[in-house]
């Protein structure tokens, strides 16, 4: 078939790798416009536009399917399109566009999770399970009937980053199956069963910690807004990013205050305390907490203070 692949994050690149190997035809790459990176803001492409360029196909750029967009699209005549974490909503006419539709590689088990964080709201969550589906694109927000999907088991202690990382490669191969099942006419695809949840856009104010929750919920939290937004709280006044942090089963120790137990440094919360791992000081990098913890001078600290 005559495709047209969608996507502009990493996690998007393992599935175009997959389509670029396979047998179907990709007539462009749509990604969104080069971004400014790093300290002196340098235009950079996006990693899915850094692959296209690696495989030779041709790339359309975007930050929205406006009118311009989907014109350049539909002049190709694509058969079906192919949208993983592009970043934007794909609108009539251009649903309709290519013969077959769109499909979309989701990072969850569809109906649980719609929306653009779906990693980090599972995590969020405490889900200890999650996956990839493919379903068909329709108007309503990942809606469609699904064509296949894959389980995975949450590791402990991950990050979202990491279990995305995961998904993607997971995906990719599963996502490649079912443009070859639509070419072949033997994709079939089932109706979404259970009740939806929704996973919204995550914002800064969603990795703000409050030790006065269970450890439980607090390290649920630092998994789903790591790397981004990122976990943090405030010490003298000063934001203090909370880059790791486990499980400790050590006696209780009054929410949000600092010990240090052993090589351990501990914060408490409203059950067992926390074992800071990693933490970043606001201007500074990223550190070892037992460093940060050492180099402080405040006597009975107090995170969230």
């Amino acid at each position: 078939m005559r495709l047209v692949f969608a996507g502009t994050p990493a996690v998007a690149v393992p599935s175009l790798r997959a389509l670029a190997e396979g047998p179907h035809e990709i007539a462009a790459v749509v990604s969104r416009t080069d971004a400014p990176l790093g300290r002196k803001r340098v235009l950079t492409p996006s990693p899915v536009a850094q692959a296209a360029d690696e495989l030779g196909l041709p790339t359309i750029k975007a930050d929205r399917l406006d009118a311009e967009a989907t014109g350049r699209i539909t002049a190709l005549r694509p058969e079906l399109g192919v949208i993983v974490a592009y970043g934007g909503l794909v609108r009539e006419p251009l649903l309709s566009a290519p013969t077959h539709g769109w499909i979309n590689l989701h990072f969850s088990l569809l109906p649980r999770w719609r929306g653009a964080a779906p990693v980090q709201r599972a995590l969020m969550a405490g889900d200890r399970e999650t996956g990839a589906a493919v379903f068909q694109l329709v108007a309503e927000l990942d809606a469609g009937d699904v064509f296949a999907e894959e389980r995975y088991t949450v590791p402990e202690n991950a990050s979202a980053g990491e279990v995305l990382d995961a998904l993607a490669e997971i995906g990719a191969p599963l996502l490649a199956r079912v443009v070859d099942g639509i070419a072949g006419g033997t994709a079939i695809a089932k109706p979404q069963v259970g009740e939806p949840t929704l996973a919204p856009k995550l914002t800064l104010a969603d990795g703000a910690l409050d030790f006065a929750q269970d450890a439980e919920s607090l390290l649920a939290l630092i998994a789903g807004v790591t790397p981004e937004p990122g976990a943090h709280t405030t010490f003298e006044g000063a934001r203090l990013k909370v880059l790791r942090a486990t499980a400790s089963a050590a006696p209780p120790v009054p929410p949000g205050r600092v010990v240090a137990s052993g090589r351990e440094i501990l914060v408490g919360t409203a059950t067992t305390p926390l074992r800071l791992e990693t933490v970043q000081p606001a201007g500074k990098g990223a550190m070892d907490a037992g460093s940060w913890f050492r180099g402080i001078r405040t006597e009975n600290p107090v995170l969230g203070s």
